[in-house]
């Protein structure tokens, strides 16, 4: 389990359809070999460990349908580790399993701030909320606006400067992980035996979609 806040870019060194090798320093502090790290919020195996990288593998299925296939040499990466029980929730809950790829539609500097805009396809879209939280990138990220499948995020200029937002641009495609708290209700909503009061209606009524 991660938390969507970033403890430091790192860079790819090599990477191919079976395996990436990324430079690093913070998320290497106290890992070894069989943790987990999330990459670009793809939570990854460490497989092995030098002074300053590791490598670990990409499952084929991980490949098709995450963008670290965009990645290559010298791209820069989010990284975090695993959660430790002790540890606090700076960002919400994300299990650095990827639910679909979107495209950056806008990057926009207002002062000191960023408006980044992204398209959602459809099955991801219809668990977002205005307020509610998303993972792009691995990044922890409250949604400020939605129309259609686009949602619009405000980022802070310290997460801009400390992620890789600060090296996408327009038309990029980033990794989504949507709130599990979302597919658990949708889950609960469509068992046949569910007595309880909750509905769509009551969700609405109070803001949660």
């Amino acid at each position: 389990m991660f938390t969507g806040i970033i403890e430091e870019t790192g860079k790819i060194l090599t990477i191919t359809e079976k395996i990436v090798v990324i430079e690093a320093d913070i998320v290497l502090k106290d890992t070894k070999i069989g943790d987990s790290i999330a990459v670009n919020g793809v939570c990854l195996t460490v497989t092995d460990l030098k002074n300053n990288s590791f490598s670990a593998d990409i499952s084929p299925e991980t490949y098709k349908i995450t963008a670290l296939k965009e990645l290559k040499t010298n791209s820069i990466v989010n990284l975090e580790r695993a959660m430790a029980a002790n540890g606090r929730f700076g960002g919400h809950i994300v299990s650095g399993h990827v639910d679909s790829i979107a495209k950056i539609i806008s990057i926009e500097k207002q002062s000191e701030f960023y408006n980044i805009k992204i398209e959602l396809n459809d099955s991801s879209s219809k668990y977002v909320v205005k307020k509610g939280s998303i993972t792009i990138d691995g990044i922890s990220l409250t949604v400020a606006e939605i129309q259609n499948n686009i949602i619009t995020l405000a980022i802070i200029p310290h997460t801009y400067e400390n992620t890789n937002l600060k090296t996408h641009q327009k038309d990029d495609l980033v990794n989504i992980e949507v709130d599990i708290f979302a597919k658990y209700i949708e889950k609960f909503l469509s068992t046949g035996d569910n007595k309880s009061r909750i509905d769509m209606e009551f969700l609405q009524r109070n803001g949660f979609c």
